[in-house]
């Protein structure tokens, strides 16, 4: 059954917010993407924000083993390594995809990109390991979204926003997809990003709606926190116990957004269940 909506929203000011996305939690900070803003930002629990890159539509962002950030452009269909500010290029997937979204890094440095055809159309999922050749590793998903991983490492989830579901996919030891199948079904939802928590549901934000889910396998909503109007697009746990859920929303319009334009907001509430380390 569905809870009621009991928790206290907290601003967290970022001055001149457009699209925040892809936020991830990691050595107590907050990194996320300003989508139309063009900024890879990260703030922390008391505060304190810096830019850390400048790049064109960044979107999903993960941690390689050694701890370099690399982040998704959405537009120009790049990986690229962030350090100290400069953007190198880690792989080139035009030849695969004109659009990337988010992005879920594994703990061998193996990525999971969300990618679409001309039009946003196509959607799949591509798997980037260095020292090999960019693969596809899943087909015909509709519109591709949030991406995570199962501690265990053993299953793949991911939002198919325009099916109205999350999808589950078995992980072989070598990182290669297969007995896809419904974890969630979210009829009217529209998931976006997501994450999970170490009772093993997900909290997923749910565009069309304006509100965030913690649902379990199989579709059951255990807890709910709304954001009215706004555009609910991902969600990360963190925080010094892993009990703080970080939401990103935006004022927009399809519109608006296909033009740039959008209003974008970061928030803080606390839940009772911790995060698991990652997404």
């Amino acid at each position: 059954m569905e809870h009621s909506d009991p928790h206290e929203l907290v601003d967290v000011d970022i001055p001149g917010l457009a699209f925040p996305e892809g936020p991830r939690w990691r050595d107590g900070w907050l990194w996320f993407a300003d989508q139309l803003g063009g900024g890879v930002h990260r703030v922390s629990e008391d505060g304190a924000h810096e830019v850390v890159a400048v790049l064109d539509q960044p979107s999903g962002l993960g941690f390689l083993p050694g701890g370099e950030l690399v982040a998704a452009t959405m537009s120009q269909s790049r990986v690229v390594l962030v350090d100290g500010g400069r953007a190198e290029e880690l792989a080139d997937l035009r030849p695969l995809a004109s659009h990337l979204n988010d992005m879920f890094v594994d703990p061998d440095g193996r990525l999971y990109l969300d990618a679409y055809g001309p039009g946003f159309s196509g959607g799949s999922l591509l798997l980037v390991e260095r020292g090999r050749m960019p693969e596809v590793a899943a087909e015909e998903l509709a519109f591709p979204n949030g991406v995570a991983a199962t501690p265990d490492g053993r299953t793949l989830l991911v939002a198919e926003t325009f099916a109205g579901r999350i999808s589950a996919f078995e992980l072989s030891p070598e990182g290669r997809l297969s007995g896809r199948r419904v974890w969630a079904d979210l009829p009217g939802k529209a998931p976006d990003g997501l994450c999970l928590d170490a009772e093993g549901a997900a909290w997923v934000a749910c565009y069309r709606t304006g509100e965030f889910l913690r649902v379990r396998e199989g579709g059951a909503v255990a807890d709910r926190v709304a954001v009215g109007d706004r555009w609910a697009m991902a969600c990360a746990l963190g925080g010094a116990d892993g009990r703080t859920l970080f939401l990103c929303s935006a004022v927009t319009t399809q519109r608006d957004y296909a033009a740039g334009k959008a209003v974008g907001y970061l928030q803080r509430c606390r839940v009772e269940v911790p995060g698991v380390g990652r997404p």
